[in-house]
């Protein structure tokens, strides 16, 4: 059927409905709702006699009622602006005059219209139609037309659904939950009656917004028929009348797929409070002891997901979804097992009276004092649990809870992003830290991951901007070395070192800084070491053999030598006269140029003065002494001849 809301009490079928819904259609869809092509049409009037339809907010022309409920009345419709079937479902006369409801049915309807999934019935529009007879203003909601049947229809065809199939359909509602958590909806009504299936198997949730509306009332479980039966399917912090978050659908879900799985919902009884009861004290039956084809995996995920605590359940949709996923592949699955040897808490409650035996009528009279101190306590129990309702304090109504992400060590951006996703709101602050490969990485999250946090909250991001920056003081050049240092000290920079200047002014005095590196006012890390250039007041003695006077004066006075002295040197060499011939210190030495540098100039060696020749004296010529006569004869030679 379509679109049919809790409490339905028509049922329509269509003649070409597909065999078995439980099994993965690959039938074409049956016909669905057709138009017709003139907007003026009378077929589409309530009771079918050729009277013009109601047109709703001067557009929507209502049909026939396809659904009645506790809460409202659904009718076929058709969008007179766009040409398209739509459903239209009306607030009940007597919900409507309820100023309160009214504004919190507005409010939680235009929330439902934000939601577009392909697992959820689409609200198109919203808006209120004044009624003649009670003079109100009637709320109602246009939706999309659905063709197909509730879960709750499939489920009184009696029909067997496989235990795969059971877990699909469930994959579907959770999709829709997973998407209408981030967007801050809490359904707060999960059934199979607000469920569709569609020809094609698709599943559809309905109905969101209208149970969180119900809930923030003074309406008692006994009030609606609606209620009545969501007692079935109600959380243990529903029952107890506490505020509820995400996890509480998750809860419903589990009842969903247990009754999807064995035929039964997890708890029955006969009376709402009792029913209330069993979802706050009692444990279900492990649906693989009801059917043995459900596998304890099975078994597994649907008591995780109905865990009394709701700390103990599936923090989120999508990891029940999750874990479906995966045991369908044939992988493991994150719900603990539950062990063989545990015994029913709770017995199986067969649906249906009529199965049970008749009694003898001698039992029957026996019984019967049994039976009504039974009706009794249930009736005192039903009255203390209304007044209790009417009484319990008023609670805010909390936001939606969703999953916080873990992002540390994520890159800034792709954190902000995933938590913006998640449907909260990243800060960011900077945090110096020493290890530059973190730099621009989330290095803490505050509150951590892996909890839950209501959508819209701050989750505050530590992110490593590098290691602390400090600027390097100013006005360091041409101040002395120590004063210098003292200031690197003071500005947090321990690892100071100094150098002698290559190359430095000639005004440089000795201990001037001539140059920091890093550079003065740049930011670095307080462990870099810093360089300072500092001058010695020396340079290198120049080269100045064979200058003469005036150029080494000159150059000596350009390269900053202040006390030059000058002094002579005698040299034999003619070339070296005027010219320099040595230096004290010698070239290429460095020097306080302040200091006494003596240079050479070469003069000519005197000549040395010749002594004068003395005159040769004269030596007497000797006379010769006679010769006495030899015994011979003797001879005399001649004199010789003066020339």
């Amino acid at each position: 059927m379509s679109n049919q809301h809790p409490g339905d009490s028509t049922r329509p079928r269509r003649a070409a409905e597909p065999a078995n819904p439980f099994e993965r259609p690959d039938q074409e869809p049956t016909e669905a709702y057709a138009p017709p092509n003139d907007p003026d049409a009378t077929h589409l009037a309530p009771d079918g006699h050729g009277v013009p339809a109601r047109l709703l907010g001067g557009r929507y022309r209502l049909g026939d009622v396809i659904g009645r409920g506790g809460m409202a009345e659904v009718r076929r419709a058709y969008d007179t602006r766009l040409g398209r079937p739509v459903a239209v479902k009306e607030l009940r006369t007597d919900l409507a005059s309820d100023p309160t409801f009214q504004a919190r049915f507005r409010r939680e309807a235009q929330s439902a219209a934000g939601l577009n999934h392909p697992n959820i019935v689409a609200v198109y529009d919203t808006g209120e139609e004044h009624d003649d007879k009670s003079g109100l203003a009637i709320p109602y909601i246009v939706m999309e037309l659905v063709e197909g049947h509730t879960l709750r229809d499939v489920l009184r065809d009696g029909r067997k659904i496989l235990p795969e199939r059971a877990l699909e359909l469930t994959q579907g509602v959770l999709d829709a939950l997973s998407y209408s958590h981030k967007a801050g909806i809490i359904h707060r009504d999960i059934k199979p009656a607000n469920v569709m299936l569609t020809p094609t198997g698709t599943v559809k949730v309905m109905d969101f917004g209208i149970a969180r509306a119900i809930s923030d009332t003074s309406a008692t479980m006994t009030q609606t028929a609606a209620v009545i039966g969501t007692a079935q399917y109600l959380s243990p912090e529903q029952a107890r009348g506490e505020t509820v978050d995400a996890r509480s659908d998750i809860y419903s879900a589990g009842c969903l797929l247990y009754e999807l799985l064995v035929g039964r919902p997890p708890f029955v009884g006969d009376s709402p409070v009792s029913v209330a009861y069993q979802h706050v004290r009692e444990l279900p039956v492990p649906p693989s002891q009801l059917d043995p084809m459900i596998t304890p995996e099975i078994g597994a995920i649907t008591l995780k997901a109905l865990a009394k605590d709701p700390a103990e359940r599936y923090q989120t949709a999508r990891e029940m979804r999750d874990d479906i996923t995966r045991l369908l592949a044939g992988q493991d699955v994150t719900a603990m097992l539950p062990s063989p040897a545990t015994p029913p808490v709770v017995a199986p409650v067969p649906l249906e009276e009529e199965y049970q035996p008749a009694e003898e009528p001698e039992r029957k009279r026996r019984a019967l004092p049994v039976v009504i101190t039974i009706l009794a306590l249930l009736l005192v129990a039903l009255l203390a649990g209304v007044a209790w309702w009417f009484n319990r304090p008023t609670k805010p109504v909390e936001p939606a809870q969703v999953s916080i992400p873990r992002v540390v060590g994520m890159q800034q951006a792709v954190a902000e992003n995933r938590l913006k996703d998640a449907q909260l709101n990243p800060r960011v602050t900077p945090v110096a830290g020493a290890d530059d490969r973190t730099v621009g990485t989330v290095t803490r999250q505050t509150p951590d991951g892996g909890g839950m946090a209501a959508v819209g909250s701050a989750v505050t991001l530590e992110v490593n901007v590098g290691p602390k920056k400090v600027p390097i003081p100013t006005g360091l050049i041409g101040k002395d070395e120590d004063v210098a240092r003292k200031a690197l000290n003071q500005a947090g920079f321990n690892r100071v070192r100094t150098v002698d200047a290559g190359n430095e002014p000639i005004d440089a005095k000795p201990g001037q800084v001539l140059a920091v590196d890093p550079g003065e006012g740049q930011r670095v890390n307080p462990e870099t070491e810093v360089t300072l250039t500092r001058a010695t007041g020396q340079a290198p003695i120049p080269d100045w053999i064979g200058w003469n006077q005036a150029s080494v004066e000159r150059d000596g006075k350009a390269k900053g030598f202040t006390n030059i002295q000058f002094q002579q040197r005698e040299t034999t060499v003619a070339q070296q006269v005027g010219t320099v011939i040595a230096t004290d210190p010698k070239a290429g030495t460095n020097a306080e140029r302040s200091g006494r540098i003596v240079v050479y100039i070469g003069r000519p060696a005197p000549r040395p003065t010749p002594s004068p020749t003395p005159s040769p004296t004269p030596t007497p010529t000797p006379t010769p002494s006679p010769v006495p006569p030899s015994p011979g004869p003797t001879t005399l030679s001649p004199s010789p001849t003066p020339q």
